[in-house]
């Protein structure tokens, strides 16, 4: 790598690398697998830094490694892993109101780990790193639409989740701009 492309690779990863590390902690639940699924990406960008046609935007090619690496990290773990039962686990028991908001993050947390990862990566790319549609689409390498639909059943999940556990964690999109007012 060149002398500048360091450089400017360097400044990009001291600038963005928190965010991306709450959006990989969000994609995985684990912030020892949110850590290493960051370092992948970055090293995977690192290598072909110097070759980015839009050398303005390059959070949206990390992004877009990062989501593909998750899902081949998600296919590679999870083959033969899964464990169907018939009965949910227990609700958590009432908490103090000290810990009402670590209550509150942890169902949150409980409740984007059940959606498929596909819906789980357009509702941390929407609501929690607030981007649009266009550029949704464009890191998943989707079409507008299917970020939508995938909206609409994701949030659904989430209301039908948060109602079976009663929580009020999660509050409903505002009409105006079909952005979440709560988590």
């Amino acid at each position: 790598m060149k002398a500048d492309d360091e450089r400017e690779f360097r400044e990009f990863v001291a600038a963005r690398s928190r965010s991306l590390l709450h959006t990989t902690y969000l994609l995985t639940g684990d912030w020892e697998q949110a850590r290493d699924l960051l370092q992948t990406a970055l090293a995977s960008t690192a290598r072909r830094w110097s070759r980015l046609r839009d050398r303005q935007q390059p959070e949206t090619y990390v992004r877009r490694v990062i989501y593909h690496a998750q899902i081949d990290r998600f296919r590679l773990l999870s083959w033969g892993k899964e464990t169907v039962t018939d009965t949910l686990p227990d609700p958590p028991t009432q908490a103090a109101d000290w810990a009402d908001t670590v209550v509150q993050r942890h169902d949150i947390m409980t409740a984007l780990r059940q959606l498929p990862k596909r819906q789980r990566a357009v509702i941390v790319l929407r609501y929690f790193e607030d981007l649009p549609d266009a550029e949704i689409a464009e890191i998943l390498g989707i079409a507008q639409g299917t970020v939508r639909s995938q909206t609409h059943k994701a949030l659904a999940s989430l209301r039908a989740a948060f109602a079976e556990t009663g929580s009020s964690s999660m509050a409903s999109p505002s009409p105006a701009s079909g952005r979440s007012t709560g988590a």
